[in-house]
């Protein structure tokens, strides 16, 4: 799926009646088209992504110091006057090894996400390259604290519902969310294979469970509403473009 920016005419155009993607930070994935120009090998080829005011930009972080410049478009016009040049910043890296280093990143434009567009670059040599690349797969990075999020819930009879918005809480990127149920009559919840006991004994059913964003989850829930105990199979959703 295609993103567009409201603040972009040529890029809304191309992606007409394709969705915006909300203001935050997120996670995306920088592809390009040559093997001489790709994200450090520490980041698996993922970029930092900040919309903000319909502007999107991605930061990118490279093998080394040897990208000089980048351009958002074509190497012949990085090279005319008045070009402007994407300077780097100094990124530390530190690898599944331990050991750090300095490497150069780039804060990159991004028109819209899901196509390719330009991104020329120079190296310590002096010479322009064009490069095509493209920006997919963003992934909301949700700061520590409390929050609200959208979840569907699907499985069982049908009958059965859970609260939505549902409390979120974020903390060193685990997230946990409050689950009311419908009822009153389920007692735990097996979420990855670890039970989770209901809060307390009064009202809905309520529990308090690990989540994944954007992901369907599989969940188990015994109900004693029938008249033997049953554990029924459901699937919860929590929508990260809902979370406030």
């Amino acid at each position: 799926m295609a993103f567009a920016l409201s603040s972009c005419s040529n890029a809304a155009d191309q992606t007409e009646n394709k969705p915006l993607l909300r203001d935050g930070v997120y996670s995306a994935k920088f592809t390009t088209d040559g093997s001489m120009f790709h994200v450090n090998e520490a980041y698996k080829g993922r970029g930092i992504l900040t919309v903000k005011d319909g502007t999107m930009t991605i930061h990118i972080t490279m093998p080394s110091k040897n990208t000089v410049n980048l351009f958002a478009g074509k190497a012949e016009d990085a090279q005319k006057n008045g070009a402007l040049l994407i300077a780097p910043t100094v990124d530390t890296v530190t690898y599944e090894d331990g050991m750090q280093e300095e490497v150069f990143g780039f804060d990159l434009p991004v028109p819209y996400i899901g196509e390719e567009f330009d991104c020329a670059l120079v190296g310590t040599k002096g010479k322009w390259y064009d490069h095509k690349v493209s920006v997919d797969d963003p992934v909301r990075i949700i700061e520590d604290g409390e929050y609200t999020v959208n979840v569907t819930l699907s499985g069982g009879a049908g009958k059965a519902s859970v609260d939505s918005p549902a409390k979120l809480i974020a903390e060193n990127g685990v997230y946990t969310a409050e689950l009311v149920w419908s009822s009153p009559n389920y007692e735990y919840v097996v979420v990855d294979g670890v039970q989770y006991d209901r809060l307390d004994r009064e009202g809905n059913s309520a529990f308090l469970i690990p989540v994944r964003i954007d992901e369907e989850i599989r969940i188990s829930a015994l109900t004693t509403a029938m008249s033997t105990p049953h554990l029924i199979e459901y699937t919860l959703f929590f929508d990260g473009e809902t979370i406030e």
